[in-house]
């Protein structure tokens, strides 16, 4: 049975939840640029501004700039093709993203064990907290797919044995979130980035993590589990 999804940010406000679900290899997940960048209203790129003034204040290391903006998805006939506008980063950080498209890269090893990561301080998201794999903005005229194994290297230093992209989804903050999978070979080794200060890795079984783990990522784990 053929099954189409097709929605516009622009005109549809979306609930939070599963937009369109895999798995797809990633050279099944296609992405198309627009050439006119997301223009926000001037109240929404002041709490921009304030935004990054605040992770300057506490030492963040993070700068402004460009970034994706999920404008219209399709799913169809094995395949899940996007449409992306360029849009500021800084728009990233509200209550109320604009549709800002972000990646998270799961990380399973050969046993099943997930990778949680405890994220700095100074990161402009989830600080000081535990949180699963790899995750960031796309690069404007990146590949939203390859930005899955890009921010694995970046942040832990490994590839993948596997990659799959797994759903497309919408949080509370009106973010879209491409979310993959990668299994590492046995024996891979970790080189931990500065975006973090501690790394684990948790048992196969959520119902075995840590009691703090946070909600949402056991929700995650049942979504690509």
């Amino acid at each position: 049975m053929l099954t189409v999804t097709k929605a516009t940010l622009n005109v549809l406000p979306y609930p939070p939840g599963i937009l369109a679900r895999g798995p797809w290899p990633p050279a099944r997940v296609s992405a198309r640029w627009s050439e006119r960048g997301y223009e926000p209203p001037a109240e929404k790129s002041a709490q921009a501004d304030r935004a990054i003034g605040e992770l300057i204040a506490r030492g963040s290391p993070s700068h402004d700039g460009v970034t994706a903006r999920l404008q219209r998805y399709e799913a169809a006939d094995g395949e899940l093709r996007l449409e992306l506008q360029p849009m500021r980063w800084a728009l990233r950080l509200l209550d109320n993203a604009s549709g800002a498209l972000s990646v998270l890269c799961v990380v399973r090893d050969h046993d099943g064990r997930w990778l949680a990561g405890r994220r700095a301080a100074w990161v402009a998201t989830w600080a000081g907290m535990w949180a699963l794999g790899a995750g960031g903005a796309v690069d404007v005229g990146e590949d939203p797919a390859g930005a899955l194994g890009r921010e694995l290297a970046e942040e832990w230093g490994v590839v993948p044995e596997r990659l799959d992209v797994e759903a497309l989804i919408a949080t509370p903050t009106d973010m879209a979130m491409l979310v993959g999978q990668a299994w590492l070979e046995p024996g891979a080794e970790l080189t931990r980035d500065h975006e973090h200060d501690a790394h684990a890795w948790w048992p196969r079984d959520p119902a075995r993590w840590p009691r703090d783990a946070h909600p949402e990522l056991r929700l995650l784990a049942g979504l690509v589990g």
